[in-house]
């Protein structure tokens, strides 16, 4: 799933988000959009279970901030 998070306030530390997400699925991606202040992850957790690993790392976040995008996969490498 692909999600963008649309960030209010300070800028969240990436180096402590990553390793959370990671751990749920090693192939997970983040970055951050400076210019408009969203972080953009990308991973096999779901909408519901975002919110609490972004917690984890110290990110608190409203359900209306997260915009899961809609899947991009043709199933043709089998992931």
């Amino acid at each position: 799933m692909e999600f963008r998070i649309s960030l209010a306030g300070a800028t969240p530390d990436l180096a402590k988000i990553e390793p959370i997400l990671r751990h749920i699925d090693p192939a997970a991606t983040l970055d951050l959009d400076a210019a408009s202040n969203t972080l953009r992850v990308s991973g096999i957790f779901g909408a519901a279970e975002l919110p609490a690993l972004l917690n984890q790392a110290g990110l608190r976040l409203d359900h209306q901030q997260i915009k899961q995008l809609p899947s991009v996969c043709c199933g043709g490498c089998g992931g």
